[in-house]
């Protein structure tokens, strides 16, 4: 009984597989508003003044860098969770694929939110005329916090695995 339960329970990791596919799906949606952005840019860009231009792209910057965090979360959690993906000789694999434990998972994904919240808090300061003191404030204390979180996780993977 213990056996087959064990057995179950090891199953029931490919629960996972269809949210992994999801996200998948979510990719397409980031690539459909990426295209819209641009889309909406082209018509415009003769008249639209350069720090506009620059918001827009900053924008852009932001969608591609949430669609590779979202590619990196899909593969590797797939990987480390469901099951190897085995791709023909030949193909285009990935560099980095089947190698990124947990913890380097967990590392890459907060490098990822401290640059996305780097250029969100760019497009900001960028606006700042327009912002108030108080929300401006608010908005370098969670940049500050994510970064801060990004440092401490390196710095306990760092003497994680200097201690093994």
């Amino acid at each position: 009984m213990e056996r087959q339960f064990e057995r179950l329970m090891y199953l029931s990791r490919w629960i996972l597989a269809p949210i992994y596919l999801g996200l998948s799906l979510a990719l397409i949606a980031l690539g459909i508003k990426f295209f819209m952005e641009l889309a909406h840019l082209l018509p415009h860009i003769a008249e639209i003044a350069e720090t506009e231009l620059v918001l827009v792209i900053l924008s852009l910057i932001d969608l591609t860098l949430v669609g590779g965090l979202l590619v990196m979360v899909m593969f590797s959690g797939y990987e480390n969770f469901v099951s190897r993906i085995d791709l023909d000789e030949g193909s285009e694999k990935l560099s980095w694929l089947g190698t990124l434990d947990t913890n380097s998972l967990k590392n890459k994904v907060a490098a990822s939110i401290v640059a996305i919240s780097s250029i969100h808090l760019l497009k900001i300061f960028m606006n700042a005329q327009n912002i108030d003191n108080d929300k401006l404030l608010w908005y370098v204390l969670i940049h500050l916090t994510f970064v801060v979180s990004a440092v401490a996780m390196g710095l306990l993977d760092k003497l994680t695995k200097k201690a093994h």
